[in-house]
């Protein structure tokens, strides 16, 4: 083991040692840990360290080879019961085309398997199958987790840079500004996780220099982390002049480095969009095909038995189109999600401790929104079941009942946010003119308060005023006024920034300089955002552009093609030259499949739309309004 490597082997028997292992880890380790040593795993090894799994390697891959041998057995079991129950003509068929098509096989000729015997060759080659395929499983799964760390990490570090630069300007060392980025996870992600585990390393080492370096090691960001790590370190040892000229320079570059991705993303959003449309517009018009089809084709009406009921073919293949719409629908939107960049995420909402702030605070607060709204959905479930809906309207329509006063009360929010964003850059500006002409933090701020109108910002600024004046008592005032107000706001906006002069004054940073720093941040968050939501907003609109067209098609369909193939099969019936099946075609059970379909897609089309605007709320918020519409429209024209 060399030097480097000796540290973090120390650390992870720290972390993991074998007293902290349950029993069946224990066992797990004792049958299976002597594969961690082969070479076969020498590159799970190294994106394990990329990683932030908890478990040692050891243990995770002995866990892996005893979840391998539990497929086995599983596997083994199945495919050799499934193959004895097979029918013997089919047995004997399938085995006859093995031996015809095998090279050599076919020549040699050999004996023809008893059933026990086949059974047991195709369960072995099942079981085989399975477990190598788990123990490999277990290695791409440690593959993506070191790439979504990457991608967290590269997507966090500009702003982290930015952070450090404004943090240099006062009088902490290298463990404090990098413990600051730390403990500011929920601004710098995966990058705040890394330079915990840098401070994490160097607590066992001794030296913060060999934090540095096996973190530089082993993270999965090669081209953006490690080299800022080495070069951080190498800055800072020439002095603070040098570290903060570095980091001024790196926040440029890193800067550039972003929005060249964020180019990128854009550009493969807009394939997403382009094959969103096709996935979720084609599943209808395979539905219409197959529909006109099963006049000429009896055998699209055959039974399918399944577990708990049995379906005809072309049943199976109506409802499988509308869970794969789901599907699509669902992938989308969580792609959508991730290509959005990390400083532009949306805020997150915690539901209130106390049940009289979450019904006090319900119309302003989405999370605790849910929880009111929930109840009244499920009584509104409730009363459309006595009233004799169908199944699939009773919970569509209790979705609907749910997701809009939801989604309208997170839109509400979302405008207030908004407002207050605009406000905060007005605010930093005039503050900053303050400061700039010497004037202490606390007078700057209660000068603004005063003298500009805010807006929807006002009460959070006064606030601010009031208790910044208290420093003049407690000096650690300051600091807690400013994290009251960043609390008080709620938006990210304000975190990403007035927590970045929260940080920087509490460690005597020029306050010049700190407010100079913050009105470029502010002015480029503030810049990217609105540039963010204006170009998104075309995928909203392509969301509700699909889903009105699939609307427009069915219903389209419905009036003007299945009473007309319902009658060509009944009249065609009674010939003798063209015999159709008469119960190919129903009005009524068809027009309730294309239903299905058609809100599946509204389902879809709103998910999409939803992320794409402002995510998790508003998706609740658009897919309620589409499948409103849908049953509107249905309703009113008589088809369901």
């Amino acid at each position: 083991m060399s030097v480097s490597e000796a540290p973090a082997a120390r650390e992870e028997s720290v972390r993991h040692g074998a007293g902290s292992l349950g029993i069946l880890d224990r066992a797990l380790y004792a049958l299976f840990s002597r594969h961690a040593d082969r070479s076969r795993h020498a590159t799970d090894r190294k994106r394990y360290r990329a990683t932030n799994v908890t478990a040692s390697f050891d243990v995770y891959l002995a866990r892996a080879y005893g979840l391998s041998w539990l497929v086995f057995g599983s596997a083994f079991a199945w495919a050799f019961l499934g193959t004895v129950a097979v029918p013997a003509p089919v047995f004997d068929s399938v085995a006859a085309f093995l031996q015809d098509g095998i090279p050599l096989v076919d020549r040699v000729g050999l004996p023809a398997l008893s059933r026990i015997q086949g059974a047991t060759l195709a369960a072995f080659t099942c079981a085989a199958v399975g477990k190598r395929a788990t123990v490999s499983l277990a290695g791409l799964h440690l593959k993506w987790a070191a790439s979504a760390r990457q991608s967290g990490i590269e997507a966090t570090l500009p702003g982290a840079v930015r952070y450090l630069r404004a943090l240099s300007s006062g009088n902490d060392d290298r463990r404090g500004m990098l413990r600051k980025v730390a403990n500011r996870e929920e601004s710098y992600g995966e990058t705040a996780v890394a330079f915990r585990k840098v401070l994490n390393k160097a607590a066992l080492t001794g030296s913060l220099d060999d934090g540095l370096r096996i973190v530089a090691r082993d993270t999965p960001s090669r081209d953006a982390l490690a080299p800022f790590l080495l070069k951080f370190r190498e800055h800072a040892e020439q002095g603070p002049d040098a570290l903060e000229q570095y980091l001024e320079m790196e926040s440029r570059m890193l800067s550039h480095r972003q929005a060249r991705s964020r180019e990128q993303a854009q550009d493969f959003l807009e394939l997403l969009a382009e094959m969103f449309i096709v996935l979720l517009v084609l599943p209808a018009l395979l539905v219409i095909v197959l529909t006109v089809m099963s006049v000429l084709a009896p055998g699209l009406g055959a039974p399918v038995p399944l577990p708990l009921v049995t379906l005809s073919v072309r049943a199976l293949v109506v409802y499988g189109s509308a869970v794969f719409i789901l599907v699509v629908g669902a992938g989308a939107a969580k792609l959508v999600s991730t290509l959005r960049p990390a400083d532009q995420s949306p805020p997150t909402y915690h539901p209130s401790a106390a049940p009289g702030d979450v019904v006090r605070t319900a119309l302003t607060n989405p999370a605790n929104a849910v929880v009111v709204v929930g109840p009244l959905a499920a009584f509104a479930a409730a009363l459309l079941w006595t009233l004799g809906y169908s199944r699939v309207d009773v919970v569509l329509l209790a979705y609907v009942s749910f997701a809009l006063p939801v989604g309208l009360i997170a839109v509400r929010r979302a405008y207030r946010d908004d407002a207050k964003d605009r406000e905060i850059r007005d605010f930093v500006h005039a503050v900053s003119g303050h400061v700039t002409l010497g004037r202490p933090f606390s007078e700057a701020v209660a000068r603004v308060a005063r003298d500009v109108d805010l807006g929807a910002l006002q009460p959070d600024v006064n606030d601010l005023a009031f208790n910044a004046n208290l420093t003049t008592r407690q000096g650690d005032l300051r600091r807690d006024a400013l994290s009251r107000f960043v609390e008080r706001v709620g938006t990210p906006l304000a975190d990403q920034t007035i927590g970045l002069v929260t940080g920087t004054l509490d460690v005597g940073g020029d306050t010049e300089t700190v407010f100079e720093t913050l009105q470029v941040e502010i002015g480029r968050l503030y810049h990217e955002r609105k540039a963010l939501r204006s170009n998104l907003l075309v995928y909203v609109a392509v969301g509700w552009t699909t889903a009105l067209l699939v609307v427009g098609i069915m219903v389209a369909v419905n009036g003007y093609v299945l009473d007309s193939f319902s009658q060509l099969s009944t009249v065609s019936s009674a010939s003798t030259e063209l015999a159709l099946d008469p119960n190919a075609v129903q009005p009524e059970r068809d027009r309730f499949r294309f239903y299905v379909v058609t809100q599946a897609t509204m389902l879809a089309c709103g998910w999409f739309a939803g992320y794409a605007s402002r995510g998790f709320y508003e998706a609740l918020l658009h897919s309620g309004a589409l499948v409103a519409v849908a049953y509107f429209v249905f309703a009113g024209a008589g088809m369901i």
